[in-house]
């Protein structure tokens, strides 16, 4: 651990996911964090420009032999994460790893055992627990204004027909359930726990042999159900969040902004970034304990993925518990598998 208590941090990986969904955060912390080096398999290959004091090497000693490095992150291809994740923690390092976390529950569970056995943080980069859309549905949720909940839909769509068209062969590690349902699973792990039952249909929507491009996952807890939706053959797009309670329901038809505006480059350094403007506020619908009816818009809580590396810090620096535990992973992992067990 360093003696200034600044978090020196690692990333593995150059591409999209460290520069684009890590480092614009970490960056908004400095007097908490820093970026001391940054592997890379193939330097032509860079795309972004250079950090400035920042490292970059072709030699992953420099990092895993580094003693003042606190925290490795993992951000490479999907089926490298297991092995990039092992072999920082067998080094002694501290693991952050991008989603979906591994390929299969007992690569997660080997990970998790390992980090256990050396006393080292592993966790799934679940940032999207920060999400506007999200955090603004568990604020509606706590003022029981719904009533008891009945039911949840969460959907994640898209119309690229393109994507499907041209993919002439199937594979789990890109699957759409293991790309996208990482992100809207774990939110329903973090804020309903674990469920009773689990309903999966999970399909390739243009036949066997061709990626899956579609699901539908239901997800029991006694009288209250979530549905976690997706289809890359929604020519308009569902709502993000609908929630139904026996008094009223929410409406939130657009998603978090974060990431359309780091599409665009519209950094975090800019004080309106990710931030919904009225036209997507929500809806809210209810009516009151004296039967009055209201119809009203709901100022969305702003997202701010970097809180996500405040969690991190804490558990790390301060010895706090993880924000994402192993059991909500490896619960993810397992639906997952399960989803597209049949597909082929």
């Amino acid at each position: 651990m360093t003696n200034d208590q600044k978090m020196k941090i690692a990333m593995i990986g150059n591409g999209k996911s460290t520069n684009r969904y890590h480092v614009p955060f970490i960056l908004q912390r400095p007097e908490k964090m820093e970026i001391k080096t940054i592997w890379r398999r193939s330097p032509s290959r860079d795309a972004w420009a250079p950090l400035q004091g920042v490292n970059y090497t072709t030699d992953l000693t420099d990092i895993l032999e580094d003693d003042d490095i606190d925290l490795v992150v993992v951000c490479t291809r999907q089926d490298s994460h297991y092995e990039y994740a092992k072999m920082a923690l067998e080094a002694g390092k501290n693991v952050l790893v991008e989603k979906p976390f591994t390929q299969t529950y007992e690569q997660a569970r080997e990970l998790f055992d390992l980090a256990k056995e050396k006393g080292l943080f592993c966790s799934a980069y679940q940032n999207r627990r920060f999400d506007s859309d999200f955090l603004t549905v568990q604020k509606v949720i706590e003022s029981d204004v719904l009533g008891d909940l009945l039911e949840a839909e969460m959907h994640f769509d898209y119309y690229r027909p393109e994507i499907s068209e041209n993919c002439h062969e199937y594979s789990a590690d890109t699957s759409f359930l293991y790309g996208h349902a990482c992100h809207t699973l774990d939110q329903v792990l973090s804020y309903f726990g674990l469920p009773d039952d689990v309903h999966y249909d999970v399909r390739q929507l243009l036949g066997p042999g061709r990626m899956n491009d579609y699901f539908d996952l239901d997800l029991y807890y006694k009288n209250f159900k979530v549905s976690v939706k997706s289809s890359y053959f929604r020519v308009k797009s569902r709502p993000s969040f609908v929630v139904y309670g026996t008094r009223g329901m929410f409406v939130k038809e657009t998603k978090d902004r974060q990431e359309d505006d780091l599409k665009k480059f519209y950094m975090p350094v800019n004080k309106d970034f990710g931030l919904d403007r009225p036209e997507h506020y929500g809806t809210l619908t209810y009516y009151d304990e004296a039967g009055t009816y209201h119809e009203e818009k709901v100022v969305s809580e702003p997202g701010d993925y970097a809180r996500f590396y405040d969690a991190v810090y804490e558990s790390i620096m301060n010895g706090k518990e993880q924000l994402v535990t192993p059991e909500q992973t490896l619960a993810q992992m397992e639906m997952l598998e399960k989803g597209v067990r049949s597909l082929h």
